[in-house]
């Protein structure tokens, strides 16, 4: 059952760099570091990246039902993990969305990119200490 204790989800608005793992064709893990948006509301967790790069590819990988992964964040002791199933979405209002949420969070705006996307995880799982 998802944690939503308001101490998990304020950790969540804190600004963390995460991680994202997604499996690769071999079944091997791919883990690399990404800015990461929780929206507990709507169980959805929202990465943006390029088109290109190899986590959107593992993704489109798995086929229509996603891929599922897992987007995790540590500081000292505390940590917390988001599991569930991706799929990318392309639409510019999610792009759009994803982007306002990103800038909220790590209190930035993205630079400008036409070929971004979101990896838009439907959070099934929250795992977490602190």
């Amino acid at each position: 059952m998802p944690i939503h204790s308001e101490q998990y989800l304020a950790f969540w608005r804190e600004r963390h760099l995460c991680t994202l793992t997604t499996l690769r064709p071999d079944g091997s893990p791919h883990v690399v570091p990404v800015g990461v948006t929780y929206d507990a509301e709507a169980g959805l967790a929202r990465v943006i990246t390029n088109k290109s790069s190899a986590k959107v590819g593992h993704v489109l990988a798995a086929g229509p039902e996603g891929a599922r992964v897992a987007v995790c964040q540590v500081d000292g002791r505390r940590w917390a993990t988001l599991e569930g199933r991706a799929r990318i979405r392309t639409e510019s209002e999610r792009v759009a969305e994803a982007e306002r949420r990103y800038a909220e969070r790590y209190t930035r705006v993205p630079s400008p990119n036409p070929a971004r996307v979101v990896i838009e995880i439907e959070v099934e799982r929250t795992l977490g200490h602190g």
